[in-house]
């Protein structure tokens, strides 16, 4: 199996020079590194509700169940979050591509112009869309956050998904893209198949979308969740061995379609009463949550839980086969799912915690994660790449524009007053559910642009409410069921002006009249 596509020198130099270290000198290891480990675990299209762990709150700000949240089954979520930080109001952008560069650079998706799922095979700018967003996405020459990470020292693992941009270029191989190793990523967004008994995809119909580097699993019955954090296990064991702090970017590609059941956890769901499909979502879930387990009890038998960091999040919000991306069914008693501009489209669980908590422990007192807390403020996809540089000393480039802010404050558990209460998601794209749209959040108001009155869908036309524009005051309207848009013309007025700005001031582009021209937000 080629799980390394590269052996990287650096790193068998720090492994050779730590072995002559303890030859040496055996007992002054120190009993805390000079660094972290890192996990950002990351989950393909599971929103904030796909879980049992509540992540929604009451008025008083304690975590509400509701009955999604007592269909899935995520103990190792639960454990997580009962020893770190939950946010109940983390964006990511609404398809999967937009957020994985977001992590990548600090950018919002306006800025660095990813703005859609990047289709491995044809530019799928959609008709209208802009021609000048970046469907090759990322390449060796752009600044990421695992090529900081190395150069400050970091091993950088990549495991899963990648679809950081098209076949045959550079940002197929996340290898180029400052990671030391790939295990499973290219240009897919989804796999051939979870099943190894299918080959991972490999000779069958979905042969282009085949998951590589496990052949060794072809024909057995280990579900491709299972082998990802198998190999997953074996490449932090490497690390640890090396005594090099590591990176890992852990990207299940579960719990994206096929809906493909895993058979460890199909009983838990068949007495449920919801459809085939949703059974079937709701056990790759649990598998995807086994997974986060398995890593966390890794850590502690290989002694390392209390100098890692754990961030677990989804890339955007559910596409739980329940219901219609406008109606509040998948994310109830949120609205919209994967795709839409509502928040059940764009907001998605992130928990941060140390993999296993010790108040003496040297890194956790420099970044002190309460234990079973709720964080409120309003945060997103963009603010690793700068919480993550920060913590570890490292510096971004001159020159490299960052739309994200360090989360050091929002982790402890503290408000931060300076922090704007901002989210900008830009999708000028179609056809994918909703088209053409540019979200604004700020402080309780939400506003929503619509560059056509009409957008075309599977069932036809529909006609959006208030023509061009939605408003919503999340405060009073959290499920967004009444949109304002003509009560309080003075509010849409100043969200739209400050749609626009954001837009500017990250250079965004747009989609294009019939005559060529670009469709801007129009102030109303």
């Amino acid at each position: 199996m080629n799980r390394t596509l590269s052996t990287p020198r650096p790193f068998l130099a720090s492994a050779l020079f730590a072995l002559g270290l303890c030859a040496f000198f055996p007992s002054t290891r120190a009993a805390e590194p000079e660094l972290p480990n890192i996990m950002v675990f990351l989950v393909d299209d599971m929103g904030v509700m796909d879980t049992s762990v509540p992540f929604l709150t009451d008025e008083a700000g304690a975590p509400k169940r509701y009955p999604l949240n007592d269909f899935y089954r995520t103990p190792s979520m639960e454990r997580l979050a009962k020893q770190g930080i939950r946010f109940n109001q983390f964006y990511a952008m609404s398809v999967c591509s937009p957020t994985r560069i977001s992590i990548m650079t600090g950018q919002n998706a306006a800025r660095h112009r990813a703005t859609n799922w990047i289709n491995p095979w044809q530019n799928n700018a959609g008709p209208q869309g802009p021609p000048e967003w970046d469907w090759k996405g990322l390449d060796s020459r752009d600044i990421t956050l695992p090529g900081l990470l190395r150069k400050q020292g970091y091993h950088t693992i990549h495991v899963g998904k990648g679809h950081f941009g098209p076949e045959e270029t550079e940002g197929a191989d996340p290898a180029n893209l400052g990671f030391d190793i790939n295990l499973a990523g290219r240009s897919i967004g989804a796999p051939g198949s979870y099943y190894a008994e299918k080959n991972y995809g490999k000779g069958t119909k979905r042969e282009r979308s085949a998951v590589p580097h496990l052949d060794q699993y072809h024909g057995t019955d280990t579900f491709l969740t299972e082998a990802l954090t198998i190999e997953t296990k074996k490449l932090v064991a490497d690390a640890v061995k090396s005594d090099t702090p590591f990176y890992l970017y852990f990207a299940h590609y579960a719990v994206h379609a096929p809906f493909e059941s895993d058979p460890r956890f199909a009983d838990h769901y068949r007495d449920s009463g919801k459809p085939e499909n949703a059974q079937a979502f709701a056990t790759l879930v649990e598998g995807m949550d086994k997974s986060l387990g398995d890593m966390l009890d890794q850590f502690e038998e290989l002694g390392v839980a209390e100098n890692t960091l754990v961030f677990f999040l989804g890339d955007n919000g559910s596409d739980a086969p329940l219901g219609d991306q406008h109606e509040v069914a998948c994310a109830a008693p949120l609205r919209g799912k994967k795709g839409a501009h509502y928040e059940g489209g764009m907001r998605v669980p992130f928990i941060a915690a140390w993999a296993k908590r010790d108040p003496d422990n040297a890194w956790q007192k420099k970044l002190p994660i309460p234990a079973g807390t709720i964080q409120g403020q309003v945060a997103n996809v963009t603010d690793l790449y700068p919480t993550l540089l920060k913590l570890v000393d490292a510096k971004n480039p001159k020159g490299h524009a960052v739309d994200g802010r360090p989360l050091q404050t929002l982790l402890t558990g503290q408000a931060d007053a300076d922090r704007p209460e901002e989210f900008l998601m830009h999708y000028p794209h179609a056809p994918h559910r909703s088209n053409y749209f540019t979200v604004w959040r700020n402080g309780d108001w939400k506003a929503i642009y619509h560059a056509l009155p009409e957008v075309k869908t599977t069932g036809g036309f529909i006609q959006f409410e208030g023509g061009h524009y939605q408003l919503f005051n999340l405060k009073e309207d959290p499920y967004e069921q009444n949109n304002l848009a003509d009560q309080e013309p003075e509010v849409l007025k100043r969200m739209i002006e400050e749609m626009r700005t954001a837009l500017d001031r990250d250079d965004a582009v747009f989609p294009v009249s019939e005559d060529g021209k670009p469709l801007k937000p129009v102030v109303p």
